[in-house]
């Protein structure tokens, strides 16, 4: 064998030998629980499902038969569906990493818009609708346009629309009510998504079927299309997506705007949940949809998390406030075991995002 020859087997021999090692090197031994780890960072929406599902059957043994009721269920289902459009559009925002403290602000003004043109001054309701949603859009607009033209903070600029949608409301409504009444006598679309039908004993609403199909369409533009991988993109490194080519700022403008569009949307349906037009309805609804997009596992640093997440998150708060009011506990401590729910959404997200590649 010729010295050429042997130095090629060699050769060959240490390179063999090299990357068996990398091959070693690059073997990552993972406890258990990393193991986890990696699954829930790879599936943010599996907490949210797993704390449905426990939450269901414990709920079940503990309030009995009535819990399962399909009235019950669809109860449930009810009086989640504004606060679930609401939590929505605030996860269209939270994904970008921002926060939107102006949600029901936004959904309650434009509910007042339609009524008043609609019932009080005459307006046919479809365009008192029409107007409305349009509204919503360009409330979306304004916070968008603070945001990334104006460079302030969403947190400080949503705070701000928050007071001046909320004042406006009330200038506009004379902080009176409109009457159930009086929307039925003058404009009975408005309360078009209370219409409710009977299935097997369920008795589910249009407003139901609205908050569904939002979620659907919202889950289809985020995975589905550019527009949504470039909403993932900014909130996950709003720079790096500037490098790459994302008009981020506008990316940002068009998420405000369709989240305004979306309350607006959820305006209409609260008329028919409620039945009448209150300017003080819903005050909470901001909390509430931060709380259910918390808890459905959508990260408030953003860039990660479903958005079919906030659907489980409002459903989980839906599921503990019946469970606890069958069981008879008091609305107190219904509160206490939300504010609970969320620190320990918060932390389960913290968790997750520590987990090692």
């Amino acid at each position: 064998m010729s010295d050429t020859t042997q130095k090629g087997q060699d050769f060959e021999q240490v390179l063999d030998q090299s990357d068996a090692k990398v091959a070693e090197f690059v073997v990552i031994h993972r406890t258990p629980v990393e193991r986890v780890q990696h699954i829930l960072h790879d599936n943010p929406t599996l907490v949210p499902v797993i704390v449905l599902v426990l939450s269901l059957a414990a709920f079940g043994v503990v309030a009995g038969g009535r819990f399962f009721s399909a009235f019950n269920l669809s109860l449930i289902l009810q009086q989640v569906s504004i606060i679930g459009m609401l939590a929505a559009a605030q996860s269209l925002i939270i994904i970008t990493a921002g926060i939107d403290l102006s949600v029901a602000a936004i959904m309650v003004l434009m509910s007042v818009i339609m009524g008043n043109l609609a019932v009080n001054l005459g307006v046919p309701a479809p365009i008192a609708i029409v107007i409305g949603l349009i509204g919503g859009a360009a409330a979306g607009l304004m916070n968008g346009f603070l945001i990334t033209r104006v460079k302030l903070p969403p947190f400080i600029t949503t705070l701000g629309t928050w007071s001046i949608f909320f004042a406006v409301n009330l200038w506009l409504s004379g902080a009176q009510s409109i009457r159930s009444q009086d929307i039925d006598a003058n404009a009975p679309l408005l309360k078009f998504f209370g219409t409710a039908f009977n299935i097997g004993g369920a008795r589910i609403t249009m407003g139901v079927i609205l908050m569904i199909l939002i979620f659907v369409v919202l889950w289809y533009m985020l995975n589905k299309t550019a527009w949504g991988h470039h909403v993932y993109a900014v909130g996950d490194d709003k720079e790096s997506a500037d490098l790459a080519g994302i008009r981020s700022d506008r990316t940002l403008v068009s998420v405000y705007m369709l989240a305004g569009l979306v309350c607006a949307i959820a305006g209409w349906a609260s008329i028919g949940r409620v039945g009448s037009i209150s300017p003080q309805s819903f005050y909470e609804g901001n909390l509430q949809s931060i709380t259910a997009v918390v808890i459905g596992g959508i990260s408030l640093f953003g860039g990660r998390g479903s958005i079919m997440g906030a659907l489980f998150g409002a459903l989980i708060v839906g599921v503990f406030q019946s469970g606890l009011r069958l069981a008879g506990v008091d609305v107190l401590w219904q509160v206490f075991a939300i504010g609970w729910l969320i620190i320990i959404a918060v932390a389960i997200d913290q968790w997750i995002r520590r987990v090692s590649a």
